[in-house]
């Protein structure tokens, strides 16, 4: 059975210790993602507290991570979501993207409501794609894909 959380302290807990684990034990993120045999950003999310993993995913990360049945309970848990608490991040990468969506979140609302009409794009329904690729111009570029179902409004 699936079972909710209501308090997301326990997750943020076990994501502190997830991530002592991995360094401890020199691991990556798409080392944990292919033992659970799911996508990097879908890991990365749940065990950094964001998401529920299948049971199956849950005991094999366990297990790289050397943690005990509890945390296996606790990873298959819907966690109470939302990474970054109130007001405007101070972190600098997640600040830059509030900052994306503070310049584009209103060109990326009309666009979507032009091309879909009125309505969200899910993110639950959801695929995050992070890739590193040349810039010709030099150095390197981030290419994140957020690829979301969209779901139109209905009057009820």
């Amino acid at each position: 059975m699936l079972h909710a959380q209501f308090d997301p302290t326990a997750r943020q807990d076990l994501a502190v210790t997830v991530v002592d684990a991995k360094t401890r034990g020199d691991l990556t993120w798409q080392q944990l993602a292919d033992a659970a045999g799911l996508s990097v950003a879908f890991v990365t999310a749940a065990l950094l507290g964001q998401h529920a993993l299948p049971p199956s995913a849950a005991k094999a990360v366990a297990a790289l991570l050397d943690l005990d049945e509890d945390a296996v309970r606790l990873l298959q848990t819907v966690p109470t979501r939302g990474s970054v608490p109130g007001g405007v991040p101070t972190d600098p990468t997640i600040y830059r993207f509030h900052e994306m969506l503070q310049v584009y979140g209103t060109t990326l609302k009309a666009l979507v409501h032009e091309q879909f009409g009125d309505g969200i794009i899910s993110a639950i329904n959801f695929r995050l794609d992070v890739r590193k690729v040349t810039d010709p111009e030099g150095g390197e570029r981030a290419v994140i894909t957020l690829d979301g179902k969209y779901l139109p409004t209905r009057p009820f």
